[in-house]
């Protein structure tokens, strides 16, 4: 029934709308297919199943913010890089709330091998974080500090979770400042040469 001209790109897309609309764990396939006005049926083949779908959205929206935040990057290094690395995550994750959640989720790992996002993600982060002159595994801890950082005081802005009267930008400047001397001065693992 291709009444509705379904490709797998337009119900992805179809979905991530969908997810900031009504949030990610609102998204079914029974209300894609009403947003299409299709059967649940005609969806099957285009996506195997919910969770084909949540990877699948989870990789749009992982291209769509990294996209952004090369955008945010480009030409900077050191904390100027942080900053604007920062700003742009903060900024898509509260723009697109239930694009956002995709990103947090495991993806299906058969979509994973093929994934210029993912690699192009991996890519923009390490290079950002360049500057600070890390090697494995040190690398990887920097790498999941600031995802840890940038998620947690996004999910509790996003959620209504600050209360005090200072001004959240004030307070998330000085969360990236902080990240910025944690990342100058970080514990090495082993010395170099060893």
């Amino acid at each position: 029934m291709p009444r509705a001209g379904l490709t797998v790109e337009r119900v992805v897309a179809a979905a991530a709308d969908l997810a900031d609309e009504v949030g990610f764990d609102g998204v079914t396939l029974s209300a894609l297919a009403r947003r299409f006005g299709v059967k649940d049926a005609s969806l099957y083949s285009h996506v195997r199943s919910l969770r084909d779908l949540r990877s699948r959205m989870a990789l749009l929206a992982g291209a769509e913010m990294i996209d952004r935040i090369a955008v945010a990057v480009a030409g900077r290094s050191g904390k100027e890089a942080l900053v604007a690395f920062a700003g742009a995550y903060r900024e898509y994750a509260l723009a697109h709330p239930g694009r956002y959640a995709a990103t947090q989720i495991r993806v299906d790992q058969s979509l994973v091998a093929d994934s210029p996002a993912l690699r192009r993600t991996a890519e923009i982060t390490y290079g950002m974080l360049r500057a600070y002159d890390l090697d494995e595994p040190d690398l990887t801890d920097a790498v999941r500090l600031l995802r840890a950082a940038f998620h947690g005081y996004c999910a509790l802005e996003a959620g209504g979770g600050f209360g005090a009267p200072r001004d959240v930008q004030q307070s998330w400047d000085r969360a990236v400042d902080a990240l910025h001397v944690t990342l100058e001065q970080w514990p090495r693992t082993k010395e170099r040469g060893d």
